[in-house]
């Protein structure tokens, strides 16, 4: 937990105690039901919840944003968005149903009220929104065929509305298509070793009415 407060010491004492809650949610539901490995969940704050917030670092969302979660997982990157934002809207969604009930029963524990969570691939989903985040679930050609169609109109941010995604390695392959990607450098923000390859990419998508 000092981890998160070290690189975002001005949170509130209700966004800090549901961060302190978050280990013992997680440690108590994996036993039941296996979502992060063993390593993972000794290295909560560092592997999940920190590299998480990375998007925070690039981008403030506005009160009242709205942002789908694809192949969230355990719930991240929603979760630890979801309590730096309280005012945004989170939608996490997951194919695997097993996932989204660790997702659920982490989101009934901490109280979290503006998170919902729907068991479904991403293309039966018919909303749209601000910026749609992932951590690694396919490679970004994929990802936007995945996600067409789900990006809002109306702008409200600096960054125009499109994808903000956490990714490791070398990029430059599966980006080379992409001309108005953005590459954001975690080692920039966080001095830990295990950022020294990790990502932001943003991607901003037109809306496609």
């Amino acid at each position: 937990m000092e981890l998160i407060l070290k690189y975002f010491p001005n949170l509130t004492e209700d966004q800090i105690s549901k961060f302190k809650k978050l280990e013992s949610l997680y440690q108590d539901w994996n036993l039941k039901i296996n979502v992060v490995s063993r390593k993972d969940i000794d290295e909560l704050y560092l592997r999940h919840v920190l590299h998480s917030l990375g998007i925070a670092k690039v981008i403030t969302f506005n009160d009242g944003s709205k942002i789908l979660d694809v192949g969230t997982g355990g719930g991240f990157p929603g979760i630890p968005l979801a309590i730096m934002f309280p005012n945004c809207s989170f939608h996490l969604v997951d194919s695997i149903a097993k996932k989204l009930k660790v997702v659920d029963e982490v989101v009934e524990g901490l109280g979290l009220t503006n998170v919902k969570t729907t068991h479904s691939r991403v293309e039966d989903i018919h909303d749209t929104y601000d910026f749609i985040v992932s951590r690694a679930v396919a490679a970004m050609p994929t990802f936007v065929h995945w996600t067409k169609g789900k990006i809002a109109k109306k702008q409200n941010h600096e960054l125009k509305n499109g994808i903000i995604y956490l990714k490791g390695g070398d990029l430059t392959e599966e980006l080379q298509d992409y001309k108005t990607a953005v590459i954001y450098n975690l080692n920039t923000f966080f001095e830990e070793d295990f950022f020294e390859t990790k990502k932001v990419v943003y991607l901003p998508l037109k809306f496609r009415g």
